[in-house]
């Protein structure tokens, strides 16, 4: 007998992943204001994707029942010479969240861009959700971004064997 929760998880893994098309800009603007709200815009993180651009190879959606349910973002960024690449925003419709939908976005992400070449991902956001995909903290003394940012939130991945020494001021690419 199928329980109501397990059919709440089945409505999770049915959502699609894909890779983002230009198409879905207005739908994924719709979803990260939704749920991240207008302070969305005055977060550091922002100052990375300003004059920037997304790689679309690298960016996903998920849809459901022909809607945006799920989004990620890669962006090129460097820390001194080095290029990597950060992750965001990454949001998950309320109706999706708890369900694994944002994990199956962020590993997506991180495996294209692992196959692409990319030696790492960094992100802001919560030590507790993230290691368990992989990231880590960043030594402050190593790494900082362009703003104001809790320390302890900034992630990073390595897609290779080992991580690299990064050293410097996180910019766009």
């Amino acid at each position: 007998m199928i329980q109501l929760a397990d059919a709440v998880r089945f409505s999770a893994t049915a959502a699609l992943l894909r890779l983002e098309r230009p198409a879905d800009q207005a739908g994924i603007d719709a979803l990260v204001a939704r749920a991240f709200g207008p302070g969305r815009l005055a977060k550091t993180a922002e100052r990375l994707r300003e004059a920037n651009c997304p790689i679309m190879g690298l960016c996903f959606v998920a849809e459901q029942d022909g809607q945006l349910v799920g989004c990620v973002r890669l962006w090129p960024i460097q820390i001194g010479n080095e290029r990597l690449v950060f992750l965001g925003p990454f949001a998950v419709d309320a109706s999706q969240r708890s369900l694994g939908l944002g994990a199956r976005l962020i590993n997506a992400a991180c495996e294209a861009a692992a196959k692409a070449g990319e030696d790492a991902v960094l992100l802001v956001g919560d030590l507790a959700y993230f290691s368990k995909l992989g990231f880590e903290t960043v030594d402050p003394a190593m790494v900082t971004l362009p703003g104001p940012v809790d320390t302890r939130r900034v992630l990073i991945k390595p897609l290779g064997a080992q991580l690299r020494p990064y050293l410097g001021q996180v910019q766009p690419f």
